[in-house]
C-alpha cells in the first residue's frame, strides 16, 4: 500500500509547488507542470484503465469501468457512488476553494454541466481544504447545478493521480481518460465534451 503513504506527502508537495494555483495549461501528458515531472507514481498523469469485464453494472445497465468504482461524500454530506456515472462521458473537475484559477473555471464548468445534462456527467472534486470552505465555494460560484465531492483526505485525487488544483480529468463513456490537464477559464471544455457525446 505504498500509494497510501505517499498521499500526505504528495498533497503537501502539491500545495507547496502550486501556491500560485496551478501551473501551465497542461495537457494529457502533464507537460509543463513541476509536479508531473517527478517519477513518483502519485504524480503521474491519470490513466484510467479500460473496463475490466468484471460484469459490474451501473446506471442504465452500463458496465462499470475500474475508474468509476469508488464512493465518496458530497460537500452537502450525501453519499455518492461513481458507478452511477457509467455509460456516459464524465468530467471530473479537481478544485480547491482558495484557488483563483478554479474560480475562473467555475462559470464555464457550470455551463457545460447544464448544456450536456443527460448526455454527460460533470462532477466537482474539491480538495486541499475543509468541507465548510468547499460549500462556500459552491455557493459563491453558482456551481450547485452538479455534484461536488468533499475529498478532504485526497482519496479521489490520489486515485486519478491529481496533484494540483484547477485540473480536469475527462473520461469517455467507457471510463478511459481522454484528457487530463488545466483548461484556463474552462476554455475548450465544451468542445472536448461535445466530441464525446456527438
Amino acid at each position: 500500500m505504498r500509494a497510501r503513504t505517499l498521499l500526505p506527502a504528495a498533497l503537501a508537495a502539491a500545495v507547496l509547488t502550486v501556491a500560485g494555483c496551478g501551473t501551465g495549461d497542461g495537457d494529457a501528458s502533464g507537460a509543463g507542470t513541476a509536479s508531473s515531472q517527478t517519477s513518483s507514481p502519485a504524480s503521474e498523469p491519470a490513466r484510467s484503465p479500460a473496463p475490466s469485464g468484471g460484469g459490474e453494472s451501473g446506471a442504465a445497465g452500463a458496465e462499470v469501468p475500474e475508474a468509476l468504482r469508488f464512493t465518496a461524500t458530497t460537500v452537502d454530506g450525501k453519499p455518492f457512488d461513481a458507478r452511477t456515472l457509467a455509460g456516459k462521458p464524465t468530467v471530473l473537475w479537481f478544485w480547491a476553494p482558495w484557488c483563483p484559477k478554479c474560480k475562473a473555471q467555475a462559470a464555464e464548468t457550470a455551463k457545460v454541466a447544464a448544456d450536456y445534462a443527460g448526455k454527460a456527467h460533470v462532477v466537482g472534486v474539491a480538495g486541499l481544504d475543509k468541507n465548510a470552505a468547499m460549500k462556500d465555494f459552491v455557493s459563491e460560484t453558482g456551481t450547485d447545478g452538479f455534484p461536488h465531492l468533499s475529498d478532504e483526505k485526497g482519496e479521489v485525487w490520489q486515485q486519478f493521480r491529481v496533484t494540483e488544483q484547477s485540473r480536469y480529468v475527462i473520461l469517455d463513456k467507457d471510463g478511459r481518460t481522454v484528457h487530463e490537464g488545466v483548461l484556463p477559464g474552462g476554455e475548450g471544455l465544451s468542445e472536448k465534451v461535445a466530441g464525446l457525446v456527438g
